[in-house]
């Protein structure tokens, strides 16, 4: 299994990501945003570019990244 691109450690559960808001001026080279909610497992991962956004203090934080499955906000689970 290969490791997320980048990995966004969150305080909340809904979270959001349009693939560029770390782009000065990116909003073109980004993708749609959508809307993210993290449950039990502690993540979750955007299903356009593969960020994955992790609980701090959850069950996944601090755990090996390639140790934990694709895991997508509802979509192909």
């Amino acid at each position: 299994m290969i490791a997320p691109p980048e990995i966004v450690r969150v305080t909340h559960t809904r979270n959001h990501c349009d693939g560029a808001s770390d782009i000065p001026g990116g909003a073109s080279l980004g993708h749609p945003r959508v809307f993210l909610e993290i449950d039990e497992s502690g993540y979750v991962d955007c299903g356009y570019c593969d960020r994955r956004f992790v609980l701090i203090g959850g069950p996944a934080d601090g755990v090996d990244p390639a140790t934990l499955r694709d895991h997508g906000d509802g979509a192909g689970r």
